[in-house]
């Protein structure tokens, strides 16, 4: 599908919403780095069985603006997120977040005010340490990076989505989840959101987890490359009640790709 532009303070997001209004609540999808909206390709139709369901590009990712000027922190990330809700007119959606998106979906809970009705987190950035050695490399040295010739450019993103996966993903996923990265304007944009990511804007959100105020659900990857399996039970143990946690064997970093069924099954028994 085309995406919906919605311009916030001047930046342009792209989004989507599937599905009508059904029994269920709406839900919004929230994607990590350096991926998209699309990692939810398999997922988010399925929860628009019964559901309108809400997709978005962060500002600098996938559809949306990658102007250099464009602000691609977490926490102008986590001011965005309020304003979206508001312009889809949701006052409590459930939300399920992968990544970075999860360090999103807390700050705008957290810091900003967002209402949820239900929370899903699944491989998410927020407890220290995050960040795999790569990403920590690109990050002290982005403007090098930035300058590599195209061709290399191309073959280290693709190699880099490739390595989130537990199991080497199929070709066509990888080229749906580099193609934004492999032009001019995302060479740049690639490299400037992994400089701009820092655990600065996340070690707030860990001293507040206590203070979510919906019920929460934790997923993970067992074999996560990136993440350690062992973040979700203390990620849950910093959280308020009882919060269950889903891990899922042989599935590493991308669970919405390598696993979407079981990512599925496990978010429409949550949410529902």
């Amino acid at each position: 599908m085309e995406p919906e532009i919605v311009s916030i303070d001047g930046v342009e997001i792209a989004t989507w919403t599937l599905g009508s209004d059904g029994p269920l609540p709406d839900v919004v999808l929230c994607h990590g780095t350096p991926w998209s909206a699309e990692v939810w390709r398999e997922v988010a139709p399925r929860l628009a069985r019964q559901r309108r369901v809400h997709l978005w590009d962060m500002p600098g990712y996938g559809r949306s603006t990658m102007r250099a000027d464009v602000e691609v922190d977490l926490a102008s990330q986590m001011e965005r997120l309020p304003r979206l809700l508001e312009h889809w007119g949701l006052e409590a959606p459930d939300v399920v977040a992968h990544d970075i998106g999860g360090a999103v979906a807390l700050g705008a809970h957290l810091q900003h005010g967002a209402e949820y009705r239900r929370l899903v987190l699944w491989d998410v950035v927020t407890l220290d340490p995050w960040g795999s050695p790569f990403f920590r490399l690109v990050a002290e040295n982005a403007e090098v990076f930035a300058a590599l010739p195209p061709a290399l450019h191309g073959a280290l993103v693709r190699e880099y989505v490739d390595g989130a996966a537990n199991h080497a993903l199929p070709d066509a996923w990888v080229d749906r989840l580099a193609a934004p990265w492999i032009t001019e304007q995302g060479q740049a944009a690639f490299y400037r959101q992994i400089a701009a990511l820092t655990p600065d804007d996340t070690r707030p959100l860990v001293e507040l987890l206590d203070s979510v105020r919906c019920p929460v659900r934790v997923g993970w990857g067992e074999d996560d490359p990136w993440i350690p399996v062992e973040q979700a039970r203390r990620l849950a143990e910093a959280l308020p009640g009882d919060v269950p946690v889903t891990t899922l064997p042989g599935v590493g970093h991308l669970a919405p790709v390598e696993a979407a069924q079981a990512v599925g099954n496990a978010v429409e028994a949550w949410l529902a």
